[in-house]
């Protein structure tokens, strides 16, 4: 299964780990999606994470390697948040970890494949959170 129910972990975590845990997501991650992405710091430097991400998020959603592939991801990803009834930055954290975990297969022409590189994304995506979370005084 690769869904490691990653929006369980995000309301746990303080704003200022959230902010780190999705800069981590759309500037290192979501590179093996060939999503490479630099933000505009400008826009960005020394706003608090409740202004930060979403502005972040915005920014990086404007990146799009393959619209049409990009689009549908972003419903998936979107539909499935939804469901989670997260609140707050956990939202951005659950959207964006599920867009990039959705986005990244290039490879897997059958369905375990797929399946097995979408572990593998869920897993790192849990083993970052589990680390930033840690830096901030937050044990799972």
């Amino acid at each position: 299964m690769s869904d490691l129910a990653l929006h369980e972990y995000f309301p746990r975590v303080p704003d200022a780990a959230l902010q780190e845990y999705i800069e981590w997501c759309v500037l290192e991650q979501a590179q093996a999606a060939e999503c490479n992405f630099t933000p505009d710091r400008s826009k960005l430097d020394n706003l608090p994470p409740a202004e930060y991400i979403p502005k972040l998020v915005d920014q990086f959603m404007k990146v799009k390697p393959d619209p049409i592939k990009a689009g549908l991801v972003a419903a998936i990803a979107g539909k499935e948040a939804d469901k989670h009834a997260l609140s707050g930055l956990a939202i951005a954290a659950d959207f964006v970890s599920l867009y990039i975990k959705y986005l990244i297969p290039k490879e897997g022409s059958t369905k375990e494949q797929a399946e097995e590189i979408l572990t593998k994304v869920s897993q790192d995506q849990y083993d970052k959170l589990t680390e930033i979370a840690k830096k901030h005084g937050v044990e799972f």
